[in-house]
């Protein structure tokens, strides 16, 4: 098995990590977005990352790529079967997806991603993403880790949790102002699940080239 995709990317974190919490074996192979490869065309025509290869099986978009991992090795269960459980896992997932990753992309690519493509940067936008986009996603993940709760949906690990937990690592690369006394849940949550094993060696990938 190959996933495609370039560390940094949240979307690539997310799959990566869901794959090792799986105990799955499988080959990292670094691909730009849109990077001219036919391998990795084959699995993702438009150029989106990630990208999959399983033997014979090509396959793109990391909630595609997570469905697909769960039905084949649904031990350890990361999608629940209850379909209230499922339902908010799905929720998280896209939230993750469409709401927050862009307001972290915006910060990110303005302070780490622009400079290393030789494009000016754009500190306006990047602020506003952090004063105004960021503060109600925090609160929104803020109130769901309310009473006491360790997991976004049930008592263990989900998707819900890899997929919003992997958008943390470039805000912090883009050196987002974040008053983490007004989010001590979040904040605790994020060192909770990004902290584990399945996430540390791409992390590492990340630190040697844009520093922890």
């Amino acid at each position: 098995m190959i996933i495609y995709g370039a560390s940094l990317s949240p979307f690539v974190r997310k799959t990566v990590a869901f794959a090792n919490e799986k105990g799955i074996e499988f080959e990292h192979r670094d691909r730009m977005p849109g990077a001219d490869d036919p391998e990795f065309r084959e699995c993702s025509p438009f150029g989106k990352i990630p990208g999959l290869r399983d033997g014979d099986y090509c396959l793109a978009d990391s909630t595609a790529i997570a469905h697909y991992l769960e039905a084949k090795h649904p031990d350890p269960m990361l999608i629940p079967a209850d379909p209230e459980a499922r339902g908010k896992v799905m929720w998280f997932d896209e939230f993750a997806d469409t709401i927050f990753v862009p307001a972290g992309g915006t910060i990110f690519f303005n302070r780490v991603v622009a400079a290393l493509m030789g494009q000016e940067p754009d500190e306006a936008a990047a602020v506003t993403a952090e004063t105004e986009t960021l503060p109600p996603i925090l609160a929104h993940i803020e109130k769901s880790l309310a009473d006491g709760r360790e997991w976004l949906v049930g008592d263990s690990l989900t998707l819900a949790d890899i997929s919003v937990a992997a958008p943390f690592k470039n805000l912090d690369y883009g050196r987002a102002a974040i008053d983490w006394d007004a989010y001590p849940k979040t904040q605790a949550f994020k060192e909770r699940v990004l902290g584990r094993e399945s996430f540390a060696e791409l992390l590492a990938k990340d630190a040697a080239m844009v520093g922890g």
